[in-house]
């Protein structure tokens, strides 16, 4: 079975930038800090969590592994947090349509902060992106200009339409679920 992952590159000044990719033999999969060893205990797992978090964080990007419900942070090549997440109940499936309750992969940018959010750091993805755009079109689930819509918004790295069969307002935030849900 192929393990999926995507993950997010955070570029620390006025726009964060989301990159979300499936996972390969050449994405980072260790999670355990500060060893080479591929064997990890459950112990260990959490061991970077631990260390003291440097910053500002060179090449920040976050890794997901949707498989093990794992969210990555790394400062250039160095792991340096682990947390668990909560998923779509369908957590392997890429997102195709509204209510699939899937979590989508692909290449997204943040394009909003919610700070009326319930929940802490709650970033909206640029869901869906041009991929995404251009399969609803294919599969007729969004017309022509829905379609055109989502392209002239992610060339602006700007907010897609988040109304149409695609679905849409997919955010990252902490402190929400304990449980898979989307």
């Amino acid at each position: 079975m192929k393990t999926r992952a995507f993950h997010i590159m955070f570029i620390l000044t006025t726009a964060l930038a989301i990159s979300c990719i499936k996972a390969s033999p050449s994405a980072p999969a260790k999670v355990n800090a500060g060893s080479d060893s591929n064997s990890t205990s459950q112990a260990d797992e959490f061991a970077a969590n631990r260390l003291p978090l440097h910053s500002p964080l060179v090449q920040p990007k976050i890794v997901v592994i949707k498989s093990k419900r794992r969210l990555m942070l790394y400062s250039g090549s160095k792991l340096v947090r682990l947390y668990r997440v909560g998923l779509g109940l369908s957590p392997i499936e890429d997102k195709t349509k509204e209510g699939d309750r899937r979590t989508p992969e692909g290449e997204f940018y943040i394009f909003t902060k919610n700070d009326k959010s319930a929940f802490y750091l709650s970033l909206g993805l640029s869901y869906p992106n041009s991929e995404d755009a251009e399969r609803g079109l294919r599969d007729g689930v969004i017309n022509r200009g829905q379609y055109s819509q989502i392209l002239k918004a992610i060339g602006k790295k700007t907010a897609p339409p988040q109304n149409t069969a695609l679905g849409g307002q997919i955010y990252i935030h902490g402190n929400g679920s304990q449980s898979a849900w989307t």
